[in-house]
């Protein structure tokens, strides 16, 4: 997993307002749970050696595997998962996370931002607990010292 990564040229903020914007563009949550189901489709093969016990996110509804590549000043994040809402769910996440230094994550209101979109609510009540697990993983990622 260890590549050359280009870090993202825009904000969280405007990283967010580009998906606020996706979003409001969809007419209902069907269409809106389908574009995520599409972020999902996009994201890139989890090597056999990354899907451990270690890396799977616990309380989600399906299995969502995350793994972390310090990079040192910023951190890439790699997932995956056996549902296409929760494979869309992380890939969502990623589009966010993934490049960022622990400050931007740690500060980076995330429950705000994904209730901005209405995803925890059309969401069932396990998989915005799984969202939100997986939120809590990048964020644990981010307290770790670089190294």
């Amino acid at each position: 997993m260890a590549e050359t990564h280009t870090p993202p040229t825009e904000t969280l903020d405007e990283a967010l307002a580009e998906l606020q914007e996706s979003f409001d563009l969809l007419g209902d949550w069907e269409e809106r749970l389908a574009y995520v189901i599409e972020l999902g489709q996009g994201l890139a093969p989890l090597p056999d050696a990354a899907r451990t016990e270690a890396n799977l996110v616990p309380g989600c509804a399906s299995r969502v595997w995350l793994a972390v590549e310090d990079g040192g000043e910023r951190l890439w994040f790699h997932a995956d998962s056996d549902s296409a809402i929760s494979k869309g769910n992380i890939a969502l996440l990623l589009g966010l996370y993934s490049g960022r230094t622990r400050d931007e994550i740690l500060g980076f209101d995330a429950r705000a931002a994904l209730d901005s979109l209405g995803l925890p609510q059309a969401l069932t009540r396990q998989r915005a607990n799984g969202l939100n697990q997986m939120v809590g993983r990048i964020r644990e990622a981010a307290l770790v010292p670089a190294g």
